[in-house]
């Protein structure tokens, strides 16, 4: 399993067809699980992608529409007949905890393990996990109900040592960490060693970002600029655009718009509406305005 790598689960909207699931998608970042929106049918596609559902550490829950969210009590329900012990922190807006006690009070009653809720402003920019690799940040989205989506960002690797010149100058064992986080060595004798001769630069930090239902909005490019993957929702084609605008969703010209804006590595597009027979009309559409897409289609797995 690469380092950062995400898995498509489901990239329909409201109404699921034969062809597609409701939203679902799990970000692996160096072995570490994140799951990120839970339609139904996502303890199914968990079994079709061999991922392991105990190994979900945090859940990201962008906004309370029941494509996004109806999956939930089913796998924690499955996670406690599986025997997971460890807990499960549940990152959603405010409200979502007072809508779910009532269901873990009833189907959940002997959960062997804790369900966290930790609720977040989805009206700021905010940072709402942090652990040693990795920061998520909210991104501020409009849509009917208060949504949010989610900047994955790996922490600033370390500077690679050159252990040839390490040897060379007799650099304690003690002085490593410092000169990896890019300070120079001051030898015994008082010399100044610079660090560009101890170290060469640090593998470049991965990012991705997950923008679900929202209208088209420039507001967010300064928080997704030059991201490694972006997933933008594409809900409707221009043609649609009206409908787009009333319901607050996007087209997939609009997703393309955006990445371009925001000069973005790859787009990955999604959300697709149950009336397309054929999601190309979609990516035909976001490719005549940014080259770089790719359609999220369950069973996806792209290594950021």
């Amino acid at each position: 399993m690469n380092q950062f790598e995400l898995h498509i689960l489901g990239c329909g909207s409201a109404l699921p067809t034969r062809r597609h699931l409701p939203s679902a998608q799990v970000l692996v970042v160096r072995g570490k699980q994140f799951l990120i929106d839970c339609g139904e049918g996502t303890q199914l596609q968990f079994r079709y992608t061999k991922l392991n559902y105990n190994k979900i550490l945090d859940v990201f829950i962008s906004h309370l529409h029941g494509d996004h969210c109806f999956g939930l009590i089913g796998l924690i329900s499955t996670m406690g007949l599986l025997g997971r012990h460890a807990p499960l922190t549940i990152h959603a807006p405010g409200n979502l905890e007072n809508l779910m006690k009532p269901q873990l009070d009833y189907f959940c009653k002997e959960l062997p393990y804790e369900v966290r809720f930790s609720p977040f402003d989805s009206g700021k920019h905010a940072c709402i996990y942090t652990d040693r690799s990795l920061e998520v940040y909210t991104i501020p989205l409009r849509h009917r109900i208060p949504t949010s989506g989610f900047l994955f960002k790996e922490r600033q690797n370390d500077r690679h040592i050159l252990k040839d010149m390490i040897e060379f100058f007799n650099v304690p064992l003690r002085e490593i960490p410092a000169i990896k986080a890019g300070h120079d060595y001051i030898t015994e004798a008082g010399e100044r060693i610079p660090n560009g001769r101890l170290t060469i630069d640090p593998t470049p930090s991965k990012s991705y970002a997950y923008i679900s239902d929202t209208l088209y909005t420039e507001s967010i490019i300064p928080y997704i600029k030059g991201v490694d993957l972006l997933y933008h929702e594409a809900t409707f084609c221009e043609k649609e655009k009206d409908t787009a605008t009333v319901t607050f969703h996007s087209t997939a010209k609009q997703a393309g718009c955006l990445a371009s804006a925001a000069g973005v590595k790859k787009l990955l597009i999604g959300h697709f509406s149950a009336r397309y027979t054929d999601d190309n009309v979609l990516l035909n559409e976001a490719r005549n305005t940014f080259g770089q897409v790719e359609l999220a289609n369950e069973g996806l797995c792209l290594e950021i």
